[in-house]
């Protein structure tokens, strides 16, 4: 499904959004406190947009690998890595959000945008990044929600369920995808339940933050000193490991 949308993922996302998943990105690589010297993994890349967003941030990430499974959405990411002369500082690979092809400890801060709702194990996922990231290592993850207030409940769901889905279709051609969208938002964990997740991944000092009047919640959180809940644990290792050049 994602491979069959890849060539008008990018213009979807700017135009259901309004453009301002440009402005949520930002506000993603902010959270890490870059200071120009770490290597951020980004997983569930798609297009590379928060990779990109990650090494043209002040101070930028000094390099970025991205992580996804979609063949087609990797290809096109590095087309656009390339024409922004930024190859140099991104490296692009097709992996698996739950068996992660990197060393442990091996990358300082870590994101995921709009992609850990499409994961089957959430929690393996979860897991996977505190085993990668260095101790106090940062991550920052953008997830769509349903807002709260009743009004804006209504008009959000009505625009999410039926303009939404209706303008994919039109523009992409792929009729399931754009319904896929809300039908996975609706079934992913509420803000709390995903803080608990991501305590009981190992992680500390978790904050939710809505934006954009609650459409959109950005998880902060640090690799905390103690391990994660082992009921957690992923089955199995990666099947490669990246080396890592710090």
């Amino acid at each position: 499904m994602f491979d069959a949308i890849a060539s008008r993922y990018d213009l979807l996302n700017h135009l259901l959004s309004g453009g301002v998943d440009r402005r949520w990105r930002r506000r993603a690589i902010r959270a890490l406190e870059l200071r120009g010297s770490e290597c951020v993994l980004d997983v569930c890349t798609g297009t590379a947009d928060l990779a990109i967003a990650a090494t043209t941030a002040s101070p930028p990430a000094r390099r970025v690998i991205g992580v996804d499974f979609a063949r087609e959405m990797l290809r096109l990411g590095r087309a656009k890595v390339r024409r922004t002369g930024l190859d140099g500082s991104i490296s692009l690979v097709r992996g698996d959000a739950t068996r992660l092809p990197l060393a442990d400890r091996s990358v300082d801060a870590a994101t995921i945008a709009f992609g850990i709702r499409n994961v089957e194990r959430p929690e393996a996922a979860c897991r996977e990044l505190w085993r990668v990231l260095v101790p106090n290592g940062r991550i920052a993850i953008l997830e769509f929600a349903e807002p709260a207030a009743p009004v804006l409940r209504t008009v959000y769901l009505a625009y999410f369920r039926h303009v939404l889905p209706w303008i994919g279709r039109v523009v992409s051609g792929h009729g399931a995808a754009y319904g896929y969208l809300p039908a996975s938002v609706g079934t992913f964990a509420r803000p709390g339940e995903f803080v608990t997740l991501l305590r009981q991944s190992g992680f500390v000092e978790v904050a939710a933050v809505p934006l954009t009047f609650g459409i959109v919640y950005l998880y902060t959180a640090r690799k905390g000193d103690g391990p994660p809940d082992d009921s957690l644990m992923p089955e199995g290792k990666p099947a490669a490991i990246l080396p890592v050049t710090r």
